[in-house]
């Protein structure tokens, strides 16, 4: 092993474990750490994490759908009930109580200014916090990409007007269901008719 090179741009990490499980989780883990140190290195900002982010872009919806008239207002609702499912998330995995916490939370978020829109959901002392205070930061793109996807997953099941279904696919497995449970209830049936007791004779005919 080669110690003490200060001018060196690699560096090389062996991962020791009693199983290849536990190695290969080890290995995805420390895979995962640095790409999120790699991503707030090369992004040009960062925002609170703990649901800060999320309660904050509800707060705003809320506000902007009170202008909005019609069905749109109600996907705007809906939309950020929905973002509201981060924070919520967090607390209930921590053991706090969601609905207090939650509470909370919009209250910070509703003063408005950088006083409360940085609060989110602080596991490690089970309460809400400043959480950008607290260090606790995600690249602001990681964010973007995420809520991009939930979207785009979202439109694509709405954009399913009906379901296909197949008569002769599904016929074919209610018969194998149904082979399979005939055919537990012979293995069921035959138990206790085994091989007949034998008779043991010993000497003398006896």
């Amino acid at each position: 092993m080669f110690t003490g090179c200060e001018k060196t741009k690699s560096t090389t990490l062996v991962l020791r474990g009693g199983a290849a499980q536990y190695l290969e989780e080890t290995q995805r883990s420390l895979n995962d750490a640095i790409m999120i140190v790699r991503r707030a290195y090369k992004s040009h900002a960062v925002v609170a994490g703990g649901g800060a982010i999320e309660m904050e872009l509800s707060r705003h919806l809320r506000e902007y759908l009170r202008n909005v008239s019609g069905k749109t207002q109600l996907v705007l609702n809906g939309y950020a009930k929905a973002l509201e499912t981060i924070p919520k998330t967090l607390s209930e995995n921590s053991g706090m109580d969601s609905t207090d916490v939650l509470n909370k939370l919009r209250q910070k978020h509703a003063q408005g200014g950088p006083e409360g829109m940085w609060f989110g959901v602080n596991v490690l002392e089970g309460s809400i916090d400043d959480l950008y205070e607290k260090f606790v930061w995600e690249p602001e793109q990681v964010r973007i990409n995420v809520l991009a996807a939930a979207c785009e997953a979202a439109c694509a099941i709405l954009s399913v007007d009906q379901t296909i279904r197949n008569p002769k696919s599904e016929q074919q497995q209610a018969e194998a269901a149904g082979r399979l449970s005939g055919a537990s209830k012979g293995r069921g049936a035959g138990r206790g008719r085994g091989r007949g007791m034998r008779t043991m004779q010993g000497r003398g005919g006896k």
